[in-house]
């Protein structure tokens, strides 16, 4: 059934949009009788107003796009439940593209959205898009069509606003506690690359490292490319390195390395101990339940969309004075590491 317009019904009755427009808004300005006829006319034709109309009077839609650069990933579902919340609580729409990783449809995503219906954009940029350094479809949003904010995975070369977490903190933190436990072979596993989320993880790793006496081995850091096997490169590490703890970047590097190291006869944490980034459901009922970094993902989705927003509702996308927020990480202590003595 082909949706009808206000124009459609005004055409029926023969009166202007503005007369539809306020009788269906019960204006008293709209005598009882036109009112009513008008009423069941759009009641009958099962007319539903256009949420971007109705706000075009005020150049603004109330819709925000959102970019993620996955949704496999806890961390971005715990993010997007916190825009989520937030957005509909504030009567905006959100409009979702998950760009894979891909820089070209990161590209494509922004170029649609500059050239339709949207107030603001929410933007975890994609692997691609840091590795390049190419980054002319933000800019040119942010000047030709409305403000920006990025979260996780920001550049700095990009004016807007920034939510970021404490990455290097929270992977000093987490190699703190495996050396205060007694390990000092502490391996890095991560099938991200290319971001500066990464670096700065390896970095708070190895500061932990040299705070502690303990020199960093490089052999120990492995960043598993995608059109490399995982397992088979997890099954390298333990075959040749001596590892007493790892640390996994994400959710995924974490619980498959766990399962592969457990199929080797390795006991956990007896023989290696486990931490993750990202505080993912699996982490509580795998067995043993694994010691994770609470990174509040949905912290950081409703501080992001209510930055995006107060951007939006002030009109300040031309302020210079752009913030970054740093969300402070937690250490969640489960099964997966010993205890400290």
């Amino acid at each position: 059934m082909q949706r009808i317009t206000l124009k459609f019904i005004a055409q029926h009755f023969n009166v202007s949009i503005a007369t539809i427009s306020m009788a269906l808004k019960d204006s008293y300005e709209i005598s009882d009788a036109m009112r009513t006829k008008i009423q069941n006319f759009a009641k009958e034709h099962n007319y539903r107003p256009n949420p971007f109309a109705l706000n075009l009077k005020n150049k603004r839609t109330k819709t925000i796009g959102i970019i993620l650069p996955t949704i496999l990933n806890h961390f971005f579902v715990k993010v997007f439940s916190g825009i989520e919340a937030v957005a509909n609580e504030k009567g905006y729409n959100i409009i979702t593209v998950i760009s894979k990783g891909n820089l070209q449809k990161e590209i494509d995503t922004v170029n649609m959205f500059k050239d339709g219906f949207i107030d603001g954009i929410l933007i975890s940029i994609s692997e691609e898009t840091q590795s390049k350094e190419y980054f002319k479809h933000l800019q040119d949003f942010i000047k030709e069509a409305g403000p920006i904010v990025m979260f996780d995975r920001v550049a700095d070369l990009v004016q807007c606003d920034k939510i970021i977490v404490d990455d290097f903190n929270c992977a000093y933190n987490a190699t703190e506690h495996l050396i205060k436990t007694g390990c000092k072979n502490i391996a890095i596993v991560s099938v991200l690359d290319n971001l500066g989320i990464v670096n700065l993880r390896i970095n708070g790793y190895k500061k932990a490292l040299f705070d502690y006496n303990i020199t960093p081995n490089e052999k120990l850091i492995s960043l598993i490319k995608k059109d490399y096997d995982f397992e088979t490169e997890i099954k390298t590490l333990l075959d040749y390195q001596n590892i007493d703890a790892i640390i996994g970047l994400e959710e995924y590097s974490t619980i498959e390395s766990m399962i592969i190291a457990e199929s080797r006869g390795y006991k956990i944490p007896d023989d290696i101990a486990f931490i993750g980034f990202t505080n993912g459901n699996l982490y509580k009922y795998v067995k043993p339940s694994v010691t994770c970094i609470n990174q509040h993902e949905a912290y950081i989705g409703k501080i992001a969309v209510e930055k995006l927003i107060n951007r939006i509702e002030e009109q300040t996308v031309n302020n210079l004075h752009f913030e970054t927020k740093v969300i402070k990480a937690s250490l969640v202590h489960r099964n997966s590491t010993k205890s400290i003595e």
